[in-house]
């Protein structure tokens, strides 16, 4: 049996972070259903619980080592992992990781990575080395990629992929509107969704999104309602946004898992988005969606929704262009869903399979399902005993 060691940032209630592990599970379980999986977990018990794979404790030192000596691969990402403006803390928590993979003589694979900012002259230096000696790295956007040859990584094969959310199974919307119903926000009227973040104590975006709130009720005659991606995190900070709006709102207060919030970006009209995979969430289900860069994370966002570039970044969005941009969005969405490819059949992913690849110029060029499993089908085949 093979063992797969998989590192990242799960466990932190994260809807983003635990659908690309949903999403990554989905296609190694499609790939090989006798792989043995062990996640390394800010909160092991809830990883088990969520995805039905052993986890063991981030900070459980003895726990990782005793998986990663049994492993044959290490799986590092997805996600913004390898980076230190969030956390300087983290970046060398992420390398100390793939070290120790490397120690035990691991095969390793940095997996649809957004890489840097990495600032720092010794930060630099341990991610060169480090990113040297693995044995394959895929990325989710072209900036990150470019991170890569700034650091002098050069020498195992780079891929640029796409987000592993792309790859996730759509989901259908009836747990979605049985949250709405219990919110007491079912009924005729159409459903903005806003998905929103603190970020470095910053409030001038927070008001901004207020007044674009009271917007779409008065002008639209639309529902909004804000949706927590990160629990509990979120929930504050959308009641501090509620907080600030004149007209009605309703802000969910629960803990989803990803089939729910899935589930519910599928049940909204249009979606107005700060946290990355609230937008992917859309673009997975067809649904028109807004774009705001928050941060250097965002990057990706050109490389994932079709090239097309954020409309504002939030440290200068003004009330002046956003509701021209709402209406905008609004209008066309009628188009948009009529340009959505019609849902794949259960035989589909494994057509896709067989025609995976990894040489992809760009994530455009085909479906994630296609890139991903591609990826890991490269990956795994190659694992020796």
């Amino acid at each position: 049996m093979k063992r797969i060691v998989v590192s990242g940032y799960y466990g932190a209630k994260n809807a983003g972070d635990e659908a690309m592990l949903a999403a990554m599970l989905e296609v190694l379980g499609d790939l090989d259903p006798e792989l043995h999986i062990t996640v390394i977990s800010a909160n092991p018990a809830d990883t088990e619980r969520r995805h039905g794979v052993h986890a063991v404790g981030s900070l459980d030192a003895r726990g990782i080592f005793r998986a990663m000596r049994r492993a044959d691969l290490l799986i590092s990402g997805g996600g913004s992992l390898l980076q230190n403006v969030t956390s300087r803390r983290s970046l060398y928590y992420y390398m100390a990781v793939i070290l120790l993979a490397l120690l035990l003589g691991k095969r390793t694979m940095l997996y649809a990575q957004g890489i840097g900012p990495v600032t720092g002259k010794f930060a630099c230096r341990c991610m060169r080395w480090l990113g040297n000696r693995v044995s394959l790295i895929t990325v989710r956007d072209e900036g990150s990629m470019a991170e890569l040859r700034r650091l002098g990584i050069r020498r195992p094969p780079m891929e640029c992929t796409a987000d592993p959310v792309l790859g996730i199974h759509p989901v259908g919307r009836e747990a979605g509107r049985g949250i709405l119903a219990a919110c007491g926000a079912d009924g005729a009227r159409p459903v903005v969704g806003i998905s929103v973040r603190d970020w470095q104590g910053w409030q001038h975006y927070k008001e901004i999104l207020a007044e674009i709130s009271d917007a779409i009720v008065r002008e639209l005659d639309a529902r909004v309602i804000f949706l927590p991606m990160q629990y509990p995190e979120d929930v504050r900070t959308a009641e501090t946004v509620a907080a600030w709006t004149k007209e009605d709102c309703t802000v969910l207060t629960g803990e989803y898992a990803t089939a729910e919030l899935l589930s519910l970006v599928a049940n909204m009209d249009l979606t107005i988005g700060v946290r990355l995979h609230a937008l992917i969430f859309c673009g997975r289900h067809g649904r028109p969606h807004d774009q705001h860069l928050l941060r250097p994370q965002g990057r990706s966002l050109p490389t994932l929704h079709r090239g097309k570039k954020p409309v504002n970044d939030l440290q200068d969005i003004t009330t002046a262009r956003r509701p021209q941009e709402v209406r905008r969005k609004w209008a066309g969405r009628s188009n948009y869903r009529g340009e959505r490819r019609p849902p794949r059949t259960d035989a589909q992913p494994r057509r896709t399979q067989r025609r995976a690849r990894i040489g992809t110029n760009s994530p455009e060029e085909v479906t994630g399902y296609r890139l991903f499993s591609g990826t890991f089908h490269l990956i795994i085949n190659s694992i020796t005993y």
